[in-house]
């Protein structure tokens, strides 16, 4: 080296990095040595015996014979891997690395589908406890057990006009399971039904059966049409359905300022007075009753 001088040590230098970038095994080409260097630096190299021509005579065995123009580095395999050793270190070592990458990829399928499968588990066990839920709440007999409708009542029987759905104004406090009201009962039913959804039906929710059942309980359980058509009327003026316990709470609300007197005053400003209809009901009881008896 001391013999090549520094100007061909730049030129051995830069020719070794080339050789190995380009897995020559040590061989410089002799144009990359011009773009490198000078021809004379070149000549030092070999004079020096660091790089040699072709034919040249080194006893070294791993040295080998250039082409003509070119040069080969002394002793380059010694300090340098081969071509092959480098070419299997890089196959070796991509294989490493796509070993990893699907090892990789493998734990990040495993945890996803491990993510998913949970979730699918999670819904499934909701789907399921929301069907036995749901089943659940389809098995209770509504219409039956909490209507107080176990069974046909002897009404349905003998009406078969009625609808089926259960009727929760059905169970009045004046005793709703009774039996067929009389035809009389019916008609004065009828007849007060008719005058009072004349004047308020349009305001109610309640269906004209719904009101003419919750009469006839009233009527079959002894209560007269004239008080009747009383509590109908002040239910009707507040907009509240007929049923047996508000029918008793307008009773109770008539009587409160009447009381001792013998007759129960109607309201005169109401749309349409029900006193006509309490008093036709009435009559027309009293006429069916004796042609039942006759």
């Amino acid at each position: 080296m001391l013999k090549a001088g520094n100007a061909a040590l730049g030129l051995w230098v830069k020719g070794g990095a080339y050789a190995a970038q380009h897995l020559t095994e040590g061989t410089v080409p002799g144009v990359v040595a011009q773009l490198y260097g000078t021809a004379p630096q070149a000549r030092k190299l070999v004079a020096a015996g660091l790089w040699h021509e072709h034919g040249h005579t080194c006893p070294h065995p791993k040295c080998q014979q250039p082409a003509p123009g070119d040069y080969y580095m002394h002793d380059f395999l010694i300090y340098n891997p081969t071509k092959a050793t480098v070419e299997q270190g890089r196959d070796r070592a991509a294989d490493r690395q796509k070993r990893a990458r699907d090892r990789a990829a493998e734990r990040q399928n495993q945890t996803r589908n491990h993510s998913d499968s949970s979730s699918n588990r999670d819904s499934f066990a909701g789907e399921r406890s929301a069907e036995k839920t749901e089943s659940g709440s389809e098995n209770i007999g509504f219409p039956d057990l909490f209507a107080g409708q176990e069974g046909s009542s002897q009404r349905d029987g003998v009406d078969p006009s009625r609808s089926p759905r259960p009727d929760p104004s059905r169970s009045t406090s004046f005793g709703g399971t009774n039996p067929p009201a009389p035809k009389g009962e019916r008609a004065a039913a009828a007849a007060l039904v008719e005058e009072w959804w004349s004047a308020y039906g349009r305001g109610t929710a309640q269906s004209r059966t719904t009101v003419r059942r919750a009469v006839e309980d009233a009527l079959g359980n002894g209560l007269a049409p004239e008080l009747l058509a009383a509590a109908m009327d002040r239910l009707g003026q507040t907009s509240k359905p007929i049923t047996g316990g508000t029918l008793q709470f307008a009773l109770s609300e008539i009587r409160r300022p009447a009381a001792g007197a013998a007759v129960i005053p109607l309201n005169p400003h109401a749309p349409r007075t029900l006193g006509r209809a309490a008093n036709a009901a009435a009559v027309m009881a009293e006429l069916l009753g004796q042609e039942n008896a006759q």
